[in-house]
This record gives structure tokens, C-alpha cells and sequence, in this order.
């Protein structure tokens, strides 16, 4: 049998949006960013919570291995706009890793999938 994807591990498309969920009302609220930046705290208003929610939620699913669904633009193109530093990631990974302990994700997923999140680092930046 054929090891499962980390999609699959992370319990699937529910179980994602879940902690998808979880993560955009902890960065909604998250003092340290949306101080920091007004790009991102303008960005951060319930206008595009929804669409917010979707977007992350898609990524990840098809980031991790599942279904491919993720219609928005690549990392760099959906983030340039918000001049973002590594400080402002590091927080936002801070913040990934927390839901995911928090919603009861095992360890070696939750190091896999950070692993991921940094992969996309330079992208998110700008630097890429």
C-alpha cells in the first residue's frame, strides 16, 4: 500500500478547512502583524475573510497532496503587494504552528508541514 499523502494525514479537505479557520481568525487578530504592517492589516478586515479562508484553505490542500483546486495566483504574485519581512513570516509561522498543536495534529505532521510552509518562504517575500 502506498503511503499516505500529508493531505491525508491531516484528516482531508474537512479537517483543513478547519484549521484553516482556526489559523485566519488567529491572524485577524494577531496584534504583532497587523500593527506592523497596514498592508496587511487592511487586507485582515472581515471584507475578505471568506475569500481569505478559501484561498489558504485550496493551497494547502493541494500543497500537501491532495485534490488540485488552488485557483489563485502563485506565492510571489498573491503576496508582493504586501511588502512582507521575515519577521511578519516567522510570526505567521508561529502562528501555524500553534493551531496546528493546538486542533491536536501529531508532531511529525506538524514538522512536515512546516517544512512546507518554509519552502515557500522566499516566494512570499519577494525574493524569489
Amino acid at each position: 500500500m502506498a503511503e499516505k499523502t500529508l493531505y491525508e494525514r491531516l484528516g482531508g479537505a474537512y479537517a483543513i478547512a478547519t484549521a484553516v479557520d482556526y489559523l485566519i481568525e488567529r491572524l485577524q487578530t494577531n496584534a504583532t502583524i497587523n500593527n506592523m504592517n497596514p498592508k496587511v492589516a487592511a487586507f485582515h478586515t472581515n471584507q475578505y475573510k471568506a475569500g481569505y479562508k478559501f484561498m489558504v484553505t485550496a493551497f494547502v490542500i493541494e500543497a500537501t497532496g491532495g485534490p488540485k483546486c488552488y485557483p489563485g495566483k502563485d506565492m510571489f504574485g498573491a503576496h508582493k503587494h504586501l511588502g512582507l519581512t521575515d519577521y511578519e513570516f516567522d510570526v505567521t509561522t508561529h502562528e501555524i504552528r500553534n493551531t496546528l498543536y493546538q486542533l491536536g495534529v501529531p508532531r511529525a505532521e506538524v514538522v512536515e508541514f512546516m517544512d512546507l510552509v518554509e519552502t515557500t518562504r522566499d516566494a512570499v517575500l519577494t525574493r524569489a
